[in-house]
């Protein structure tokens, strides 16, 4: 049964990386976009980044322009714009589609282990799923729950009490 250290995916700087390189670690794996409504969680996705990623948390953002066409065009575009509008520390790769034909494999799997409301079908920007220390799923959250609601169960998969 495959896991999240099973896939790999380009950075935005298109170095290929191994998420077998985030084993131990709890992932927060985010489908975003640069110009959505939704857009101002990247605040609160980098908070959580900064306070929990000494207790072994990594958010991962995979930006996507299949909603709406609201994603910047290019990896610098992408990267300029979460560094200078939300001080984005966290991992960001390059676009991906996350439906359809060309879906990465990586939301492949990741839609295959957790079927939302939309079946297995990503419903829009900044859906987020909560990746235990193994590498397996523990949550599917939609795209208009906050970060910040999601930290305790963030918490429980780092052991620590909440």
């Amino acid at each position: 049964m495959p896991t999240l250290h099973d896939f790999s995916a380009t950075m935005l700087d298109g170095e290929e990386r191994a998420l077998a390189d985030y084993a131990g670690q709890v992932v927060l794996v985010v489908n975003t976009a640069s110009k959505c409504g939704l857009t101002p969680q990247f605040e609160g996705l980098e908070a959580l980044h900064r306070e929990l990623s000494g207790e072994g948390l990594t958010v991962l953002g995979f930006p996507c322009g299949q909603f709406a066409g609201q994603e910047l065009d290019t990896a610098e575009e992408i990267g300029e714009f979460c560094s200078r509008n939300y001080g984005v520390s966290f991992p960001m790769f390059a676009r991906i589609d996350v439906n359809g034909r060309g879906t990465h494999p990586l939301y492949r799997w990741l839609k295959a282990e957790t079927r939302g409301v939309t079946g297995g079908r990503i419903k829009w920007n900044f859906t987020k799923f909560l990746v235990g220390r193994d590498g397996r799923i523990i949550k599917r959250y939609a795209p208009t729950t906050e970060p910040a609601a999601i930290a305790d169960d963030v918490r429980r998969a780092l052991g620590a009490t909440v």
